[in-house]
């Protein structure tokens, strides 16, 4: 079987593993979260090989070059043969210490927050 000449992005997007669901990578393109050559695209945009596409994937911005074209979802191990993660090492480095800085402790005996108190520390940190 031959790969295709061109496919939708957010199928490509689904495929190599940056979303969960293909609609989640139909809702990010919708919500222009992500960009090629920095434009928006719509979800049935064909993507070809060699293209840049930046996504917002949780709080990180991702940079992936496509190498390859694919329809079918493909194994975690499979991933890099299809894209090339070009995400700078400071876009992981700040999400990472936003965690950090998010992860507030209680004192003993207040519990676990709720999740109305989740949301508001979520907020508070922009996560």
């Amino acid at each position: 079987m031959q790969p295709p000449e061109q496919v939708r992005i957010d199928k490509w997007l689904w495929a190599v593993r940056l979303y969960r669901s293909r609609s989640l990578a139909t809702a990010a393109c919708h919500a222009g979260h992500v960009k090629i050559g920095g434009q928006s695209v719509k979800p049935s945009r064909p993507v070809r090989v060699g293209d840049v596409i930046t996504a917002l994937t949780g709080a990180v911005h991702r940079t992936v070059r496509v190498l390859a074209l694919l329809e079918q979802r493909v194994g975690a191990k499979a991933v890099p043969q299809f894209m090339q993660d070009l995400t700078p090492p400071e876009e992981w480095e700040r999400v990472r210490q936003a965690r950090q800085q998010a992860a507030v402790t209680y004192p003993k005996g207040w519990g676990r927050p709720t999740k109305k108190q989740r949301r508001q520390l979520d907020r508070l940190f922009g996560l």
